[in-house]
């Protein structure tokens, strides 16, 4: 009787495991099918309707120091790092939001427990004092907010990534590029790696993360074909543009 009952566990908590797999992180919210501007609170809210386990967004500091969320250095023709905040709310989102600030983007997203919060540091052209001063206000932002237990750290700068853990030691972290082994990332405690997936299809990486007890977060997965190999794989993460195909790919994966 014991030995069935604990075969009888092991089953379900296995198919609890597979049933709560959901790898799907929405690149800049999820914006594509329903035409929103990327960033927008409009694309998170949809990320987490959606039931995305993350919704991704970049995060840049405005020539006072306020922290605003973009993909790129510039907004509308004005360079962010060269332009006041107020000078950037003269030009709005084709949804009329407003460029939104990281305090806006981080309450609307606390609003629910759900999906997570995947704050990408951009690196700027303009100094490493700057950088490491913008990395300073994301940090303290999130712990005043008291939205650390949500949010994750991700950035092409290593050097962002690693003042991230001088000012909260704790904090997920991982990096983007692709050139910093596993081996290297786990010395300097970063949570994983966050690679282009082409990345990952060469060499052994899968394996050898699990090894070290870090995370593989493959970005920007838009192919089904590539969808499905990460998926068979299990990897932890899965960045796209298309989280509803993603998902609908998943839920295959499991029908089969």
């Amino acid at each position: 009787m014991k030995l069935i009952l604990a075969i009888g566990i092991v089953l379900l908590t296995v198919s609890t495991a597979s049933a709560q797999y959901n790898p799907v992180i929405a690149h800049r919210g999820a914006w594509k099918k329903k035409a929103l501007p990327e960033n927008s609170i409009a694309a998170l809210d949809e990320a987490i309707k959606l039931g995305c386990f993350g919704a991704e967004f970049d995060v840049h500091m405005t020539v006072d120091s306020v922290l605003v969320v973009n993909h790129d250095a510039d907004y509308f023709g004005l360079k962010i790092a060269k332009t006041k905040y107020q000078d950037l709310l003269q030009k709005k989102l084709p949804n009329g939001e407003n460029i939104p600030t990281l305090e806006a983007y981080l309450k609307a997203g606390l609003k629910q427990k759900r999906t997570r919060l995947i704050l990408e540091i951009k690196p700027s052209n303009v100094s490493h004092d700057w950088d490491m001063a913008m990395t300073d206000r994301v940090v303290t932002m999130v712990k005043e907010l008291r939205a650390t237990k949500l949010v994750d750290y991700i950035s092409f700068g290593y050097d962002i990534l690693q003042r991230v853990l001088i000012r909260d030691p704790k904090a997920k972290v991982a990096y983007l590029k692709g050139d910093v082994p596993l081996e290297k990332l786990k010395v300097d405690g970063f949570y994983g790696a966050d690679y282009h997936y082409s990345v990952y299809q060469k060499g052994e990486w899968f394996s050898k993360a699990k090894e070290l007890g870090l995370t593989i977060n493959a970005w920007t997965v838009n192919e089904l074909k590539d969808m499905n190999w990460l998926i068979g794989h299990k990897v932890e993460f899965i960045t796209t543009n298309e989280p509803e195909l993603l998902l609908e790919a998943i839920k295959d994966q499991k029908r089969k």
